[in-house]
């Protein structure tokens, strides 16, 4: 499954929706995405699995990229 998920850069400084980036995750789980991520010192502010409808609608963007971690 595919997850999108919404983090900060900086786990220290405090969340500024403007500085809200968003990356793809295939994983399992939740708590699988939350696992591969927890050495990246990122502030992560929600976890959103990905319908095939959204899937569709984001591959249309030219820098859509699934993360490989």
């Amino acid at each position: 499954m595919i997850y999108k998920v919404f983090y900060q850069k900086n786990f220290q400084e405090v969340p500024v929706r403007e500085n809200t980036d968003a990356m793809f995750i295939e994983a399992e789980t939740e708590r699988e995405v939350r696992h591969k991520l927890a050495d990246k010192n990122y502030n992560i502010e929600f976890v959103q699995p990905v319908s095939e409808d959204l899937l569709r609608f984001e591959e249309k963007h030219e820098d859509f990229k699934v993360e490989n971690l």
